[in-house]
């Protein structure tokens, strides 16, 4: 017996049925495929899209009792490329993927700030907890000492702030409050010669969402522009952009991330490790919000933009 959902692989699952399926349904991937010449590339696709990440977790000690082995190490050994990066992908929780993710974007070939941008601007209190935690077992260090080694300045202490997760999460909006730091927005940027960016990064890595949204709504009256204007005008490079990411999640995640998957696949080239990551890491969460932000934001399908940028 074995527990399967009949919808097709979807962050809303269908209600979930009980059916008696052979354990070689579930493990094309094995003997036949892995082990010899021409592994069943089209088998693995089918299986592993077509089931959650807890399925694939079941599946993965499955295979293990079953042949023997373990499925990440048969995966990397026959599989290749991006192909490979998809896959491993799929087949890794949610969290560890994340923490792998920031180590890659840290200890690898230069520093990929986008990536680390991305993953901390957008994450939860509770999902930057459980990184948090997982980092520290997996590599004996914190997540915060290898950012610190890693990058600099202003850019750093947005990252170190946001690597916390100590974001206030209530629901209530104190309206004086909200002015206040509009108005100290304001005198630390617009109205100041030379920007006080300690006071952005305060106020936007540290207020709740709720708070944040009708911070900005007083600052466009106080300052008339918009505030990702003034960080434009004002910020420069990656602090820059890391604010504005915070902004754009605050505002809406869902299109910040169509936002990300366009300008991976926009212009020459595509930039692989990014597409990779969004699809892997939101499929569950919420890739159908991003669908529809993607489809009102640029007119055109994100599966119609993947399908030109893999050439298929």
């Amino acid at each position: 017996m074995y527990l399967i959902s009949p919808a097709t692989f979807s962050p809303y699952p269908a209600p979930w049925i009980w059916v008696s399926i052979p354990w070689s349904t579930f493990l094309p991937f094995s003997e036949p495929s892995v082990s010899f010449p021409g592994t069943d590339e089209d088998a693995i696709i089918e299986i592993l899209v077509n089931r959650n990440l807890s399925q694939r977790q079941e599946i993965k000690i499955a295979y293990k009792s079953t042949i023997g082995r373990d499925l990440i190490d048969d995966l990397k050994s026959e599989l290749s490329k991006n192909f490979e990066k998809v896959i491993v992908g799929m087949m890794t929780p949610i969290t560890l993927y994340d923490m792998e993710e920031l180590r890659r974007a840290m200890k690898g070939a230069g520093t990929d700030e986008g990536c680390l941008i991305e993953i901390l601007a957008s994450r939860t209190n509770e999902e930057m907890r459980r990184i948090n935690d997982a980092y520290h077992r997996q590599y004996g260090t914190t997540l915060e000492k290898d950012i610190v080694s890693d990058t600099s300045s202003k850019f750093q202490r947005v990252l170190v702030s946001l690597s916390t997760g100590n974001r206030d999460e209530s629901s209530h909006v104190d309206q004086g409050l909200a002015q206040k730091d509009a108005k100290c927005l304001f005198e630390a940027g617009e109205n100041k010669w030379g920007t006080s960016e300690g006071q952005f990064i305060t106020i936007l890595c540290s207020r709740s969402r709720n708070h944040l949204l009708r911070v900005f709504d007083e600052y466009k009256n106080i300052a008339n522009k918009d505030i990702t204007e003034s960080i434009k005008s004002e910020m420069s490079g990656d602090f820059e952009d890391a604010l504005l990411a915070i902004v754009k999640c605050m505002r809406n995640k869902p299109a910040y991330f169509a936002e990300r998957l366009y300008k991976s696949m926009k212009g020459l080239g595509t930039d692989d490790s990014t597409l990779i990551r969004l699809m892997v890491s939101r499929c569950e969460i919420d890739m159908i919000d991003i669908k529809a932000e993607f489809k009102r934001m640029y007119g055109k399908s994100l599966y119609s933009f993947i399908k030109v940028s893999c050439g298929i």
